[in-house]
């Protein structure tokens, strides 16, 4: 998981430079390089799994765009994976992966992963991200 959230975050980086008229291909190599500020955020939803499953997409549908099917090993899990902006002026990327768990039959668990590439200036976006998510799938 965490190498395609490198590619991911890169090519979302290198975009951002050539719609601003500057270099993706340097920006997709400096961004490799660049560390990443990670958070995770284990939730218990009172939802059963299927409603679980719906709730998180569309929270997740509505903070960002949906990229890259992630495939899953079972019947009891599902994983959604977006793009969303973070940082200053929401223009840094974030990918968020939400992996929902069958739970008991009236609850299902969910672990929120939100990474984000860090620059000289640490925006901690990808933690700021998972518990702006966290805040709105405890509801």
């Amino acid at each position: 998981m965490d190498e395609r959230e490198d590619e991911i975050l890169a090519d979302e980086l290198a975009a951002l430079a050539a719609a601003g008229g500057g270099g993706g291909g340097l920006t997709r190599f400096v961004a490799k390089l660049m560390r990443k500020n990670v958070h995770e955020i284990d939730l218990v939803v009172a939802l059963p799994f299927e409603d679980a499953v719906e709730r998180v997409a569309q929270v997740l549908g509505r903070a960002g765009r949906t990229v890259d099917a992630v495939s899953e090993p079972g019947a009891d899990q599902r994983t959604i994976r977006v793009v969303a902006g973070g940082g200053y002026g929401g223009m840094n990327p974030v990918v968020v992966t939400a992996r929902v768990t069958r739970g008991e039959v009236s609850t299902s668990g969910v672990r929120l992963r939100a990474a984000a590439k860090e620059g000289l200036i640490r925006q901690r976006a990808g933690e700021r991200t998972a518990a702006r998510l966290a805040a709105l799938l405890a509801i």
